[in-house]
């Protein structure tokens, strides 16, 4: 399938057509593609945007449907709605993983089925979305998404080291936490990252993973077990 084809179809698929079609085009990029293509930009800085479009959506529909549950409770919800694995889940009823454009060797070691990629470019696409046609249509699109019954929905337990450790935090407002990328390694197809997690300027935590997502919750897991914390896992 060429470029322009894999692009009408995915907008088939989503049900929404952009007017800039260079957005999708960069949406689908993996960093794998963007270096073999060159001037090709890769979606990673559309992914950054939409993972923020994608909270603000998140957070507001959880907020009006769920009037009673407090915020401890909303905050494990919404973690448990935008983590890779969910983004993974959402992203296989569109076939994303199907029209992401990949270097050859991301293409060859099964990088359309990796969790971190497939669920990147779901963000990047909701942030394309965005961009072309503002914040109606990308609601519209990751709502599309969301469980109808919110109260039945399966944790996602390791999705929750961020969110527990945030909540330990915040009963000392004076205190904050931030995720700092410390190190990146490794060929576009087999991406290794390490983020450090600080409390003030001390760090606290040091996970490694495959996204900055999975490395994230790495870290806060480790703060969690130095702070002696048990973390329920079942």
């Amino acid at each position: 399938m060429n470029e322009q084809s894999n692009l009408e179809q995915f907008q088939e698929k989503i049900g929404y057509h952009f007017k800039n079609e260079a957005l999708l085009y960069e949406a689908l990029s993996h960093s794998s593609f963007a270096n073999e293509k060159s001037g090709r930009k890769s979606n990673e800085r559309l992914e950054f945007l939409g993972d923020s479009v994608l909270s603000i959506v998140v957070s507001s529909y959880i907020f009006h449907h769920e009037q009673k549950m407090p915020e401890g409770e909303l905050s494990k919800l919404r973690a448990s709605l935008v983590c890779e694995k969910a983004l993974f889940e959402f992203a296989k009823e569109i076939d994303l993983g199907q029209h992401i454009m990949l270097g050859k060797g991301e293409e060859n070691s099964g990088g359309r089925n990796r969790p971190s990629i497939v669920s990147d470019a779901f963000e990047a696409v909701i942030a394309a979305i965005y961009l072309d046609g503002g914040m109606e249509p990308a609601a519209k699109h990751i709502l599309r998404f969301m469980p109808k019954d919110l109260h039945h929905r399966e944790n996602v337990s390791f999705c929750d080291y961020k969110t527990r450790l945030q909540e330990i935090v915040q009963k000392n407002p004076e205190e904050r936490v931030e995720y700092v990328l410390a190190a990146e390694s490794g060929p576009a197809h087999d991406k290794k990252f390490t983020v450090n997690v600080m409390l003030n300027s001390n760090v606290i935590g040091t996970g490694t993973g495959p996204s900055k997502k999975s490395a994230e919750q790495q870290a806060a897991k480790e703060a969690l077990t130095l702070m002696g914390y048990k973390y329920d896992q079942t």
